[in-house]
């Protein structure tokens, strides 16, 4: 596997877990979400992340990859500012 790929894959999964922990947290903060919401938008988002991670993992060409990986990681920044 080539090396840009691990990196890409890495740094995608790293943000994209920090993006599920927001995306849980934004849920956990409506006042009529339960637990069982929390848990949905979180194996939603984990879903969505594992299958993208593999994508960029065995398919995707590096620029559609490293564009992947700067929307996931502005995503975060922006809603770690925002909060």
């Amino acid at each position: 596997m080539e090396g840009w790929r691990l990196i890409a894959g890495a740094l995608l999964a790293v943000g994209g877990i920090v993006l599920m922990l927001l995306t849980m947290a934004r849920v956990r903060e409506r006042r009529d979400a339960t637990g069982g919401d929390v848990a949905v938008a979180g194996a939603i988002s984990f879903v969505v992340l594992a299958i993208l991670v593999a994508l960029v993992l065995l398919v995707l060409p590096a620029v559609v990859a490293w564009a992947a990986v700067v929307v996931v990681g502005v995503t975060v920044t922006v809603m770690m500012l925002a909060s």
